[in-house]
């Protein structure tokens, strides 16, 4: 019986399983010919295809999102997740080996190179690969479908957890060796955040022990609202520069874990790993925990609240009123802002007829909140930019897709998460000049989104906004790399990430692309047969680039012929897996 690629990648979605040592075997005659798959033109047929119009229609996700179309799970992943639990083990060939590695086309045109974001506990938290055999067969089929990378978190609360400065790379040299040996690229995220709390968080990863000793000793040091909730997800940017950490300031023990890790992986550096994304705030994203998710505190698409009632940050809010000689702004944030599931209507500070966010107190306050967290980037990226210096990997920074209430004067819940931008003022190109000063690509979200898709009534608007951050990065010449928001495996969503990832802005592109797309994320639905299927042709489609006029359906049967030719190396992958 031909075994299905869910039953290869089922494990991904199940409970930890006993891990072995050892590799996944397998000598497939069916990769030798894969390349010549790719290469081949199926058929001599060529067409123009006529790229759909993008609707001015204002709408986000059905929480900052839910997507509106997603896959069903097949009833048999539960069954393979059990399956699992029992793993053979096989010597692997060295032909076999080099099989999986030249068995892909390393055509490279002038398309948009695709990684897959790995999941969120790949590694466990006992430092290993978690559900090793899986994760083996998923890299080597990705990289069989013509996947350049993916991108994996390193946790600071995985690798650094038990002391300051004890780092335990662990489970992450295994997971780059394995990424090596498929001939898979490396995004890696220092994600000095926690896990758990934000949309799609699927397990709970804390920040280190010795932080939340910090933490629990001086609650001021994470981000706090006007009620007095505090936000553990990440250490507040207002303690950024003082040594409130067991001696060492934040911005410090970030600075060491990424020089600890470049001096680890220093021989894969330029090579393997050819990216770092330093995390900058919740959900590695550079940005205040505005909208939590966590114990029902914010529902989409709430407008957010304000972080800045830690003492730390008042502290500062009240040195800049008084260098601005308005020492009564100085005691606190807005108090008629609402609260997190308010809309911006329903308050006095946001309205748009005389709200003050239009104000003088207005502009002082959001200047300097934003400011604070444009600072706080610069702070990092230096030191990034310092500790990476001539490896030949490229910094990348992570901000935001918030296209919810994006169609009213005021766009609050960007106001909220720190980002300075209303409808007479942009505040996407600071970021964006910011980066550009540090060498930074710009990392953005919600790529996968239009307008129509989303509530009508709160007037999401994520294609205008796509279009005003491409906007932003191109006058500020810095590159622009873009994330799907939600997992999405249908062909309207891919056929929306084509078009943003041009770039044909207003059209005229000037011959930009995005300069990469993450893809979110491996797991079990990837790589159900429909979803894979397309996947792979979407993957075909962004690496061709947008010069490449084919019909949908050529790219589709050469897909169709590629996923056939490679069923056999699935299939060695499957029953290692099962049996």
């Amino acid at each position: 019986m031909s075994l299905s690629m869910t039953h290869q990648i089922g494990a991904l979605a199940g409970t930890p399983i006993p891990v072995e040592t050892g590799t996944i075997t397998g000598e497939s005659t069916a990769t030798l010919s894969a390349s010549a798959v790719w290469k081949s033109s199926g058929s001599s047929l060529r067409c123009r295809v006529q790229k759909p119009d993008i609707g001015d229609a204002i709408s986000p996700p059905v929480s900052p999102c839910r997507s509106p179309i997603l896959g069903a799970t097949r009833p048999d992943l539960s069954v393979a997740c059990q399956a699992f639990a029992t793993e053979l083990k096989e010597p692997e060939t060295e032909a076999s080996a080099r099989e999986y590695r030249e068995g892909v086309a390393h055509d490279k045109g002038n398309g948009v190179p695709v990684y897959v974001m790995m999941p969120l506990d790949s590694v466990t938290m006992n430092n290993t690969v978690n559900r090793r055999k899986a994760m083996n067969a998923s890299l080597q089929a990705l990289k069989s479908a013509g996947v350049e990378g993916v991108m994996m978190d390193v946790w600071w609360g995985l690798v650094e957890r038990d002391a300051p400065g004890a780092y335990n790379w662990g489970g992450y040299t295994e997971l780059l060796e394995m990424a090596k040996k498929h001939g898979l690229k490396v995004q890696a995220v220092m994600s000095f955040h926690q896990c758990g709390g934000n949309v799609g968080d699927s397990v709970t990863i804390p920040l280190p022990k010795w932080v939340v000793e910090e933490t629990d000793r001086d609650p001021d040091l994470v981000y706090t609202d006007q009620w007095g909730r505090r936000n553990y997800e990440y250490v507040s940017l207002g303690c950024d520069t003082l040594p409130v950490l067991k001696g060492r300031t934040p911005v410090q023990c970030y600075a060491d874990f990424m020089r600890a890790f470049r001096d680890n992986f220093k021989h894969l550096l330029g090579d393997t790993i050819v990216e770092i994304q330093v995390g900058m705030g919740p959900a590695g994203e550079l940005r205040y925990p505005s909208y939590p998710e966590q114990n029902g505190t914010w529902k989409f698409p709430g407008i957010g609240a304000f972080q800045c009632y830690d003492k730390y940050m008042l502290s500062s809010l009240k040195a800049a009123a008084e260098a601005a000689s308005k020492p009564e702004w100085g005691s606190t944030g807005p108090t008629d802002a609402g609260q997190y599931n308010n809309w911006p209507e329903d308050t006095r500070f946001f309205k748009k007829e005389g709200g003050g966010w239009d104000g003088p107190y207005g502009e002082f306050f959001l200047g300097w909140y934003s400011q604070m967290l444009l600072d706080h980037g610069e702070r990092i990226l230096a030191s990034a930019k310092s500790i990476f210096e001539n490896t030949g990997v490229k910094i990348s920074v992570k901000v935001a897709g918030i296209h919810w209430h994006y169609g009213t004067r005021s766009h609050a819940p960007e106001l909220t998460a720190g980002y300075y931008n209303t409808r007479f003022r942009d505040g996407y190109l600071p970021i964006a000049q910011m980066l550009a000063r540090n060498g930074a690509i710009f990392n953005f979200t919600c790529i996968e989104m239009r307008d129509h898709e989303q509530p009508q009534d709160a007037l999401c608007a994520p294609e205008k906004l796509v279009r005003q951050v491409a906007l932003a990065t191109q006058k500020a010449q810095v590159p622009l790399a873009g994330e799907n928001a939600l997992p999405r495996y249908d062909e309207e969503a891919h056929e929306q990430i084509l078009q943003a990832s041009s770039l044909n802005i207003e059209g005229d592109s000037q011959d930009r692309e995005m300069c990469a797309f993450t893809y979110l994320r491996m797991n079990p639905q990837l790589f159900q047969e429909g979803n894979w299927r397309r996947f792979v042709a979407f993957v075909k489609k962004m690496k061709e680039g947008k010069d490449a006029h084919r019909c949908r359906e050529q790219v589709e049967r050469e897909a169709e012929h590629f996923v056939h030719v490679t069923q056999p190396l699935v299939q060695e992958a499957a029953v290692a897996l099962m049996h």
